[in-house]
This record gives C-alpha cells, sequence and structure tokens, in this order.
C-alpha cells in the first residue's frame, strides 16, 4: 500500500475493523450495471456531464459539514432532494470515525432514491464490497493509493458481487495501474490525500492523458467542486463530476444541484 497522512490512519483503522472479518463472498451475482448506465450519456450528438451528489456528514479537512436545515444531512432526504436536483447517481460515505458515515445511512439511500449508490469508503477487505452488495449499493470505491497492485484483484472481486467499481486515482502512476487493472471507471481526485490541498487542474490533466493513451472507459472528476464555473473545464473532457462538501453544505441541496449543473 501506498499512502500516508490522514489516509495513512484511516487506512489502519479500517484493517482493524475487518481484521476477524471473513472474506468469502458467496456465490456470483448478476450484474445490475446501473451505476456505469447512469453516467453514460445519451450519445456522442448529446454529450452531457453527469454528477454523482456525495451524502456527506464531515470530512478530514473540513471537519462537520453543516447545512443551515440539519434535516438536509439525513441520509434518505438528502437523497430525495438530490435526484429532485437532477443528480445522475449518488454516492455514501460509510466511513464513520472521519466522514460521519454508516451502514444505515447506505440502506436508508437505497430505501428512498430510485439513484444508483456508490458506497465510499476506504476498501481494504473482500467483506467491505460484500457489504456493499448486500446494503443495496451499486457500485463500491477502490482507491488505488490504498490498494495499489491488489486494484485487479478487487476489481475481479467487486464484479464477481455484481458491483461496478469506480477506481479512484490521484496521479499518472496511479492512473496506470487503475487502466491496467481493467477498470471501465476511473475517477481522478483532486485532492492531494497526504496534504489535503486542492488542485482543480489535476483532473482534467490526468482526463485528457487517460483519453490520449487509448482509455475508453468513463471518467469522473472529484473533489474541490463547488460552482458551475468550476465544473466549466470538463466538459466535453469528463463524463461525470462527483461533488461533496459543497453540495452536502448548501441550505437548499436540490436547488444546488441544479445551479451545478445547469
Amino acid at each position: 500500500m501506498s499512502c500516508g497522512g490522514v489516509l495513512e490512519q484511516i487506512v489502519r483503522e479500517r484493517a482493524q475493523d475487518y481484521a476477524a472479518v471473513g472474506a468469502d463472498l458467496g456465490p456470483a451475482r448478476a450484474a445490475s450495471g446501473r451505476f456505469r448506465a447512469a453516467l453514460t450519456g445519451p450519445g456522442p450528438a448529446e454529450p452531457r456531464l453527469a454528477l454523482i451528489a456525495e451524502v456527506k456528514r464531515a470530512s478530514p479537512s473540513q471537519g462537520a459539514i453543516a447545512a443551515l436545515d440539519p434535516a438536509q444531512l439525513r441520509p434518505a432526504q438528502a437523497a430525495l432532494a438530490y435526484e429532485s436536483g437532477g443528480a445522475a447517481a449518488l454516492s455514501v460515505l460509510t466511513e464513520p470515525r472521519h466522514f460521519g458515515g454508516s451502514r444505515e445511512a447506505l440502506l436508508d439511500v437505497v430505501e428512498a432514491s430510485s439513484l444508483p449508490a456508490l458506497r465510499k469508503d476506504f476498501v481494504v477487505h473482500p467483506a467491505m464490497l460484500r457489504e456493499a452488495a448486500d446494503w443495496g449499493a451499486g457500485a463500491a470505491l477502490l482507491m488505488v493509493s490504498v490498494l495499489g497492485e491488489q486494484t485487479a484483484r478487487y476489481l475481479r472481486l467487486a464484479r464477481h458481487l455484481g458491483l461496478d467499481a469506480l477506481v479512484e486515482v490521484h496521479d499518472g502512476h496511479e492512473l496506470e495501474i487503475a487502466m491496467h487493472s481493467g477498470a471501465d471507471i476511473i475517477g481522478v481526485n483532486n485532492r492531494d490525500l497526504t496534504t489535503l490541498r486542492i488542485d482543480l487542474n489535476n483532473a482534467p490533466l490526468l482526463i485528457a492523458h487517460a483519453r490520449a493513451a487509448g482509455f475508453t472507459g468513463l471518467l469522473v472528476a472529484e473533489s474541490g467542486y463547488r460552482s458551475a464555473a468550476d465544473i466549466a473545464p470538463l466538459r466535453g473532457l469528463a463524463d461525470a463530476v462527483l461533488v461533496g462538501s459543497s453540495l452536502a453544505g448548501s441550505s437548499d441541496l436540490a436547488r444546488a444541484v441544479r445551479e451545478l449543473t445547469a
């Protein structure tokens, strides 16, 4: 594993959480492909930038995310508001210590909304993928910064469970690992997970590099987007953008989604 700072601490904690949990995944499950389909535009004549809206209560860089109306931080209500605003898919944090996530948050979102949900966590054990499938997620996050050369193995495990996988990268080396793993959805994170600093140039740069290298799957830009102006450079380049803190902290979640996707 190649990680440092806050990421290293979270990975260590999650590994301890699952140290005594069995790794058996059970029989193969049919793939729904709902998450991937939600991010796919209607065709080359009508390109779009799909929005993955995140249900998020806190983050290491920001602490508690406090909307004016605390009810908006209830996962089910947030999911419905995001769906009403035009989000294509949802991301749900399940990491409890640093992001305020939980199993219940994902279950509530899956029950409340018709949109496919991504389990966003620091996957370090096969059981976390089994849980994602059992809890109704359509996809799971696989971080190359955490899994390294094990990324391809975890991608196979996710597909065994019928899950799509968002394979996340932060730099050119991680992008190479993701492309060689067989990923068909790659997310590029603008945040340096060691320093927690944001560079909005990172996603466009690596996305363009992936396309130039022949990657034909879906590309998602992640982290740091707060306005339609921030997102504008991604149009015609990325397939989707994942937005968390700026949406979750809004006083009107549906309107915030509409303004980002206008």
